[in-house]
């Protein structure tokens, strides 16, 4: 698999699995996302694996969590006041979605039950968490960003599938009880790993993207 055909292959795989995934191979994926590139070579990414039984018992201790309130969120996920064309960017993808699930604008309880899958991992059956040093600034959490990303495309590349999510940032001492994460680091997302399902349809989800003349200036 080269880069391109592993930029188009990914996706956001929202449901999984059950296969396992070795532990071996998230951590040949994380060697190689390793060389992605960071200011000054700060390499500000931290990384807790999660599989197998403590997994399990995460998702156990999870599914009654998500039941209750949150705890108070490291960080907001988008801007209070986004403005265009962001607002519409996401709110045409979650329509997008819960269209091909038939669940429909007026019913919130399905969308909320949908919702905290996300602290299920979508049935994944490995995750990882990346961390921040709270020391650190918005430079440093964009190269967290080309090192997710590096991820990501090395495990498409092994043959693995994946979501990033930023809503395990409403529950960083849920996670940090798990990891047993320093203070003094913060909880950026959480990364499911597994095998996708094929036969769901939130699979065949393909996000839209704007044209390049959109985002683009020739100068």
């Amino acid at each position: 698999m080269n880069v391109s055909e592993a930029l188009e292959r990914r996706i956001s795989t929202r449901a999984f699995t059950d296969e396992p995934v070795p532990t071996e191979i998230i951590l040949r994926a994380l060697r190689m996302a390793g060389r992605a590139p960071s200011g000054a070579n700060l390499q500000p990414w931290r990384v807790y694996v999660l599989n197998g039984e403590k997994m399990a018992a995460f998702k156990k201790v999870m599914a009654e969590r998500a039941l209750g309130r949150p705890d108070p969120p490291e960080y907001p996920v988008y801007p209070e006041n986004l403005g265009e064309p962001y607002r519409t960017h996401l709110f045409q993808v979650g329509e997008d979605m819960y269209g091909l699930m038939d669940i429909r604008r007026d019913e919130k309880p399905k969308r909320w039950d949908w919702f905290r899958r996300n602290f299920q991992f979508f049935g994944a059956p490995a995750a990882v968490f990346l961390y921040v040093d709270r020391q650190l600034g918005a430079a440093q959490w964009a190269d967290c960003g080309m090192f997710l990303q590096s991820l990501m495309l090395a495990l498409c590349e092994l043959g693995l599938e994946t979501c990033p999510q930023e809503a395990w940032s409403h529950y960083p001492k849920a996670v940090g009880d798990l990891t047993g994460a320093p203070p003094e680091l913060m909880l950026f997302c959480g990364l499911a790993i597994g095998h996708g399902d094929p036969d769901h349809p939130v699979n065949s989800l393909r996000a839209r993207r704007m044209p390049l003349e959109d985002w683009v200036v020739e100068t």
